[in-house]
């Protein structure tokens, strides 16, 4: 099953490919698209691979096979400029935000600008305080270490780094992990409104239902070694893959479909 939106455009094209450490195969003849826009929910069990599959699109992880293709780069046979280029052009938060200790926020956020030849350090810091503001973090934010902040809060630095540079696509790997269910919803909600507000599309790694519930246009299911299958949350309460109909059907989906817009 795969749903497709309407005269979109691929921009991330993902086909045959196989992650494999030592003689234990993560995924086999993976196949994935990611849409202009959308919103992509990740999900599936421990070790179905969700973030090495996160880390494969972004260069991060070389498979042993395949093809991986984003914003019309062939991520996997680019020369180290085109490689450089294309990085600045999407923004990565991993867990916990990953942020630098010996930094401050503002630090933190300038990381990326640094690359940017010829950018004037004072707008650099005025452009890195937009970018905190941006994620509903105070100014005064700025100027603190990341052991100085809350786990949401260096979340939201995070976020604001991975923003950095006006990005095209956003790479989330398990935002909402951590945070209270307060924390994970205001989360969900910033995700949705920057993506709309800045035209990101958002490759969403995710084991939180009230944030596919929340946040997701579409969602992709890790299982079996490969993307079993995409759709809608509602195309995903019919698959009958005893996985799948667990996930969106146990106890845990049913409180989430509760607490959403459209929950009865």
């Amino acid at each position: 099953m795969t749903a497709k939106p309407a005269q979109s455009e691929a921009v991330i094209r993902v086909r045959g490919v196989r992650n494999q450490f030592g003689k234990h195969v993560v995924h086999e003849n993976l196949d994935l698209d990611v849409f202009r826009g959308e919103i992509l929910g990740v999900v599936g069990g421990s070790g179905s691979g969700k973030s090495v599959l996160l880390r494969t699109i972004a260069g991060l992880q070389r498979p042993a096979e395949g093809s991986v293709n984003v914003l019309g780069v062939d991520v996997l046979k680019a020369d180290e400029d085109t490689s450089a280029a294309l990085e600045q052009r999407w923004g990565v938060m991993f867990q916990d935000g990953a942020l630098f200790s010996s930094l401050t926020v503002r630090e933190n956020v300038e990381v990326p600008m640094r690359a940017v030849d010829g950018l004037d350090p004072r707008i650099r810091a005025e452009l890195a305080d937009l970018k905190i503001s941006m994620v509903g973090l105070p100014y005064l934010a700025g100027e603190k270490y990341p052991s100085e902040l809350s786990g949401g809060m260096r979340k939201r630095a995070g976020f604001a780094r991975a923003l950095a540079l006006d990005p095209e696509i956003m790479f989330l790997d398990e935002p909402t992990a951590g945070l209270d269910p307060i924390g994970a919803s205001a989360f969900d909600r910033l995700i949705r409104s920057l993506s709309r507000s800045l035209g990101l599309t958002v490759f969403l790694v995710t084991h939180d239902l009230d944030t596919l519930h929340a946040v997701c246009d579409r969602i992709a299911v890790l299982a079996d070694r490969k993307v079993l299958v995409t759709g809608t949350m509602q195309e995903m309460l019919k698959v009958e893959h005893p996985w799948v109909h667990e996930y969106f059907h146990g106890p845990r989906a049913r409180a989430a479909q509760m607490q959403s817009p459209g929950g009865k």
